[in-house]
C-alpha cells in the first residue's frame, strides 16, 4: 500500500457536472496516481487552471481531508435535486493501492447513502468488496479499453493490472450489485492492435456499457480512418448490447458522419 503524502482542504465539494451521463458529482482527490498518457482531459485541465504543476505533481494525489464535513454541509443543501452522484470525473475513488483514498471514498458514499443519496462509481483501481454491503441502488463501475496488459502498463502505468481489475467488478456482479464498463478513450489501430469483440465478452455480464472514441490525441486524429472507425466499433458496442439486453451509451462525437 502506498500513503498519501499530500492533503488539501476545500470549501464546496459536490456540483452539478456537465459530463453528458452525469447528474452530480465530487472529486475529493486532487490528482491522480494512475498517471494515464492518453492524454487525460482532468490533467490538462488542471494543469491549464494551475492546480497541478506537472505530470509528477499530478499523480502524487492529494486527498480533501474536510470530505466528510463539507459532506454534512451540502448534502441537506443538494438531496432532492441528485438523481445519482458520480464518483469521480477529474481524479479515481479507489486509486490503486492507495487505502487511505478507499477509505475515504467508502465513508462518502456510505453517508451519502444514508442521506438517501445514490451513487456511481468508476475506478482503474479495484473496487472493494465492501460496496456491496452499501445501497443495492449503486452502481460500480470500471475503465476498460485493452485486455493487453503491457499496453495497460504502458498507458495506464498506476492503474490495477486488467484481470484484477475485471475480477473485482465480477465480484461485485456476482454479490447482486449494479455494474457497469467505460469503454473510454478507445484506441485507434496506430496506437494498439486488438479487437473489440473480446472486450465485449469479458464485460458481458455488466449491466451498462459506456463507448467513447479518443480525445484530445495526436495519434488518434492522426489515424486517417478514425471516423470510420469509430463508428464500425460503436455499431459493434450497440449490437452486442442488443444481443445480451445490455444498456449501452454511446459518447458524443463518437460516431459522426
Amino acid at each position: 500500500m502506498k500513503n498519501v503524502r499530500k492533503y488539501i482542504r476545500r470549501k464546496t465539494l459536490i456540483y452539478k457536472t456537465e459530463v453528458e451521463y452525469g447528474d452530480y458529482t465530487i472529486n475529493h482527490v486532487l490528482g491522480c496516481s494512475h498517471g494515464c498518457m492518453y492524454p487525460c482531459y482532468a490533467y490538462l485541465l488542471k494543469k491549464r487552471f494551475g492546480d497541478v504543476k506537472s505530470y509528477e505533481d499530478w499523480c502524487e494525489p492529494a486527498l480533501v481531508e474536510n470530505t466528510l464535513e463539507l459532506l454534512d454541509e451540502e448534502i441537506p443543501k443538494f438531496k432532492q435535486k441528485i438523481k445519482m452522484l458520480h464518483l469521480c470525473f477529474t481524479t479515481d475513488p479507489f486509486m490503486y493501492r492507495y487505502k487511505e483514498v478507499q477509505d475515504m471514498s467508502l465513508a462518502a458514499i456510505r453517508k451519502l447513502n444514508n442521506a438517501g443519496i445514490n451513487c456511481s462509481v468508476l475506478t482503474k483501481g479495484l473496487l472493494p468488496i465492501e460496496l456491496a454491503q452499501l445501497s443495492p441502488s449503486n452502481e460500480y463501475g470500471i475503465t476498460l479499453v485493452s485486455l493487453d496488459e503491457n499496453f495497460r502498463a504502458t498507458m495506464e502505468p498506476g492503474s490495477a493490472p486488467l484481470k484484477e481489475r475485471l475480477e473485482a467488478l465480477q465480484t461485485l456482479h456476482n454479490a447482486g450489485c449494479k455494474t457497469w464498463v467505460s469503454i473510454e478513450p478507445y484506441p485507434t489501430p496506430n496506437i494498439i492492435t486488438q479487437e473489440l469483440f473480446p472486450i465485449l465478452e469479458a464485460v458481458s455480464f455488466v449491466d451498462r456499457i459506456i463507448f467513447g472514441r479518443m480525445n484530445y490525441s495526436k495519434d488518434a486524429s492522426a489515424y486517417t480512418e478514425h471516423k470510420l472507425f469509430y463508428n464500425q466499433r460503436a455499431a459493434e458496442v450497440i449490437a452486442f448490447c442488443n444481443e445480451y439486453s445490455i444498456n449501452y451509451h454511446i459518447k458524443d462525437g463518437t460516431i459522426t458522419q
